[in-house]
């Protein structure tokens, strides 16, 4: 009777601590920032960050610009015959997570910092706050909407980022098997790009 009470204990203890490793953002801020022309004059890659981690609000704001729901089952980037193919995975100093739209929510995926998986060079990443790894379901469509899906949400995300006076920029050069690896993707799911997000230096 002590052994199972004590085994229940750890069990009970070990899911909690898994749920509260998941991180549940503030609602977007849907409305505000800067007139969509001014955005776009400003928008531009940047290659030079400081390493001051982004809050929660922003992070949430980031992510519902670049694919979030806006209405019913449809989202803020379009996706080739709204198969909606692309998951967002990001990765922070203290973990890796995916972007969970529908309940606006980051589940961890895996702990630690695994920020160099995102690059195959580029130093900046590294010591970045905030990148995020755009992931395809190769199941569901792996042909060349895929990317075009990719680049739209790349682009909310941009001038999202433009309207908040923070840098971004879109890569290619990531590691795909070590992301393969750190965000524990399936033999379906394929990284294709990255985007570095944080404060200018």
């Amino acid at each position: 009777m002590k052994v199972t009470l004590i085994l229940t204990t750890i069990i009970i203890t070990m899911t909690t601590t898994l749920l509260a490793a998941d991180i549940t953002l503030p609602a977007p801020q849907r409305t505000g920032g800067k007139p969509i022309f001014d955005a776009l004059n400003e928008r531009q890659s940047t290659r030079s960050f400081n390493d001051a981690a982004l809050d929660n609000q922003t992070l949430s704001d980031l992510l519902w610009a670049g694919f979030g729901y806006n209405r019913n089952d449809k989202r803020t980037a379009p996706s080739p015959l709204n198969i909606q193919e692309t998951s967002i995975y990001v990765i922070l100093k203290e973990g890796v997570y995916l972007y969970d739209a529908k309940n606006n929510k980051l589940l961890e995926k895996n702990s630690g910092d695994f920020r160099k998986d995102a690059t195959t060079g580029q130093d900046y990443v590294t010591t970045a706050p905030v990148n995020f790894i755009f992931v395809i379901d190769k199941s569901k469509n792996g042909g060349n909407g895929s990317y075009l899906s990719v680049g739209a949400i790349s682009e909310n995300i941009y001038l999202a980022a433009t309207s908040k006076e923070l840098g971004s920029v879109i890569r290619t050069s990531i590691n795909k098997e070590a992301l393969k690896k750190s965000l524990k993707l399936n033999d379906n799911q394929e990284p294709i790009a990255g985007q570095t997000i944080g404060k200018k230096k």
